[in-house]
């Protein structure tokens, strides 16, 4: 997929899979009801549907957001999210993790990690960058430089071609 038209959107655009926020939500949208929460491991709300296929016994995912146990995402030597492999358990990537929702619920959780959604390769046109408060979105980097504030490329040729029109150099 390449770069969509716009000049800066969501890390959900670069997702390989659907993110199901509640159990409600995955079984609204497979028709399944999701296997029982696990404390024990970590949380998963997206699921491979073809990692149960898999021959192999870890399935590796090239691109996820590496992030630190205190939940933020790591910054690369670019000052950039870092993008790190995730490998994981065939059984694990074909099924997700999703605590129910109620009182008390936070009592079962523990101290599980969340595990980050696979994501494409970015197009060539496309950036990973922290907006603010540390998120981490996308940006198109041909279309983001319309929207950098003050004078630009566009703005010199431009006035190029008119002093051009108008016989001024």
């Amino acid at each position: 997929m390449s770069a969509l038209p716009f000049p800066t959107y969501s890390l959900e655009n670069l997702h390989l899979f659907p993110v199901f926020q509640t159990r409600e939500a995955f079984k609204q949208a497979t028709g399944q009801e999701p296997p029982p929460f696990d404390p024990a491991k970590d949380f998963k709300a997206w699921f491979d549907p073809q990692a149960a296929a898999s021959t192999k016994r870890k399935i590796v995912y090239e691109n996820v957001i590496a992030y630190a146990d205190n939940g933020r995402p790591l910054v690369d030597v670019d000052g950039k999210p870092l993008l790190e492999p995730l490998m994981i358990d065939r059984e694990f990537a074909a099924t997700v993790n999703i605590a129910p929702k109620g009182p008390g619920i936070l009592d079962l959780v523990g101290t599980g990690h969340e595990i980050p959604v696979p994501l494409r390769a970015p197009d060539p046109e496309e950036e990973l960058y922290f907006q603010f408060g540390g998120t981490v979105a996308v940006r198109n980097k041909a279309l983001a430089v319309s929207l950098q504030p003050g004078f630009n490329q566009a703005d010199r040729e431009l006035l190029h071609k008119m002093a051009e029109k108008l016989g001024v150099k």
